[in-house]
């Protein structure tokens, strides 16, 4: 006996406007900045590889302009609109283009300068200015998300 799980588009789009709510909240868009994060680490980390090996970058340079760049995201996490929704007692967080505009722009320049300019150095210090915003954006997320579950008593202190 076969049995098929029929999935309807109409069904699907109830399922997701369902879950809308649950997507908006500070844990899972947490994890997706930080399952993000990861997976561009990951990436520049292979390019850093790469170009430190040709004798383009060294790791020092690496570490030295993520450093630069954390206190820069950091500032950047304030801009990130997030409220504590009381009946579901959770903090739920917005899209911030600000940021979004920027890591895209980033990412154009970066291959801009790495394809079509072959300029590796200027290319690893962009994927280093990218890293270094995302890290310390991250970490203050976290922080406001921290602080306004404790205002608010959706955790205690």
């Amino acid at each position: 006996m076969e049995s098929k799980i029929k999935i309807t588009l109409p069904a699907l789009l109830s399922f997701l406007q369902s879950q809308r709510g649950e997507l908006k909240k500070s844990r899972f868009k947490i994890w997706l900045r930080a399952f993000l994060f990861v997976q561009f680490s990951a990436i520049f980390g292979m390019y850093f590889v790469r170009d430190i090996a040709a004798g383009y970058f060294t790791w020092d340079k690496v570490v030295f302009f993520i450093l630069i760049f954390i206190p820069i995201g950091f500032l950047m996490s304030y801009i990130v609109p997030m409220k504590a929704n009381l009946e579901v007692r959770a903090v739920t967080l917005s899209l911030d283009k600000v940021y979004l505009f920027l890591i895209w722009f980033l990412v154009v320049i970066k291959l801009l300068a790495s394809y079509y300019y072959h300029v590796e150095t200027i290319a690893d210090v962009i994927m280093c200015i990218i890293l270094g915003i995302m890290g310390g954006r991250l970490g203050g997320i976290g922080i406001r998300v921290r602080r306004l579950k404790i205002k608010y008593l959706f955790i205690t202190g």
